[in-house]
């Protein structure tokens, strides 16, 4: 699928916090964050899981490519989802899990970076001259005005040379949209049925089609491999010495519990309900869709949604059945008004009925970049209700926050929501 530039104008802000609470409350609000910590670290560790296992059915896939290989590759990369999904709640309010994202979760991508493209496509493009430089079938590219030798694909060429070269978003060269484009192509079905459809073949030295089989399969391995690294590093950052939970615990208690809420109606509202869904649904644009070569768009927003419910909740269900869970923002909003409480739960199970309500339409009806196409009222109508139930949410947090007593947190925003009529623009 050919991707566009968007581009949001976005301010998540803390300020004007009140005094910290003391004696019970304090530690009560210590216990919170600490089990919001806890709970990263399982969601993360179960991504990283994943992504080791996405790497095993890689490495069978390039050295016997078939269907079936691929195929399993690909129910690899869906489970991998799943988890990972569920940790977005904790960036807007981290600024180190926020600034890592772009590595590993960057969309969307002008995909003829990577490997062949439709000639649908183009050739070119003013804002991006890696724009189709297919970097599986050139040894040599020019990047920022120097020629680069990619004669080997390697970490570091991904990450350090190729991702966001030219400093340009677009050019997505590492993550789960790079892997996903590798293992299922261009989906060129605009608002029909059916997601890419790359052959096996593309992987099978011997029998080869498209083209430089050994190079995509050493491009698809190493970004996987660095998936692997990056979800490492995350993992690190959250256990009891690491970088990401030093920063939280060293918070007091009230700018601890802003960063909780800022990821969750930064998620909600500017994120989710903005950039992924309205634009799309503004444009009825089917390339306008998180997941858009998989056809997995309706799994990631609802695993999303589940991941803010989790965190409010402060319980997350590991891959493996066990629960890991604590103290809650719930439980702090419910000491100080069970009413504003139990609006926030009920705004949630709302939320994810209608995310719910989603995924089984995509499962059983038309997949989501259907839903979204230019006369289709009834898929239309579910993505909107979808996004209506982000946006109530988005306001019961605001009732919790001054439930708490806590001033001024500031949720991302989004144009497609704040001001569609200036044009629907918006960021990765």
């Amino acid at each position: 699928m050919f991707t566009k530039r968007r581009w949001l104008s976005a301010a998540v802000g803390l300020a004007s916090l009140l005094p910290s609470p003391s004696g019970a409350d304090a530690a009560t609000a210590r216990a919170v964050i600490d089990a919001y910590a806890n709970i990263a670290l399982a969601a993360y560790d179960d991504s990283l899981a994943a992504a080791r296992s996405l790497g095993q059915a890689v490495d069978t896939l390039v050295a016997k490519p078939s269907d079936a290989t691929l195929d399993a590759a690909r129910k690899a990369w869906l489970a991998a989802r799943v988890p990972y999904m569920q940790t977005e709640a904790f960036r807007f309010g981290n600024k180190l899990v926020d600034a890592w994202e772009g590595r590993v979760n960057a969309w969307p991508l002008d995909e003829g970076l990577i490997d062949y493209v439709d000639t649908r496509y183009g050739t070119g493009s003013d804002s991006n001259k890696l724009y189709a430089a297919n970097v599986i079938a050139n040894k040599r590219l020019v990047v920022a005005g120097k020629t680069v030798d990619a004669s080997r694909i390697t970490k570091k060429l991904l990450s350090s040379t190729l991702h966001e070269a030219d400093k340009i978003e677009a050019n997505v060269a590492t993550g789960y949209h790079a892997i996903e484009f590798l293992l299922w192509g261009q989906d060129l079905n605009g608002t029909g049925a059916g997601a890419g459809k790359r052959p096996a073949t593309d992987f099978d030295t011997r029998a080869c089609t498209n083209g430089n089989c050994d190079r995509r399969g050493a491009y698809l391995k190493t970004a996987t491999a660095l998936l692997v690294d990056d979800l490492t590093e995350m993992v690190a950052k959250w256990t009891d010495k690491g970088a990401a939970r030093k920063v939280l615990l060293a918070k007091s208690d009230n700018e601890g519990l802003i960063a909780i809420f800022t990821g969750l109606g930064s998620l909600s509202y500017g994120e989710l309900a903005g950039e992924r869904m309205k634009l799309g649904l503004l444009l009825n644009d089917p390339e306008e869709e998180h997941d858009c070569f998989s056809d997995n768009t309706h799994n990631s927003h609802y695993f999303d949604v589940l991941g803010i419910e989790n965190v409010y909740l402060g319980r997350y269900k590991r891959t493996d059945g066990t629960t890991v869970q604590g103290p809650s923002v719930s439980d702090l909003v419910k000491a100080k008004s069970g009413e504003a409480d139990e609006r926030v739960r009920k705004a949630l199970a709302d939320t994810l009925v209608k995310f719910g309500d989603l995924k089984r339409r995509a499962e059983s009806i038309e997949a989501y970049d259907q839903m979204i196409g230019e006369g289709n009222k009834e898929g239309n109508a579910v993505v909107e209700a979808g996004i209506s139930a982000l946006i109530a949410q988005t306001k019961e947090f605001e009732r919790a926050i001054a439930a708490l007593g806590l001033q001024s947190v500031k949720f991302e925003g989004s144009d497609s929501l704040d001001n569609p009529a200036s044009g629907a623009t918006g960021k990765r």
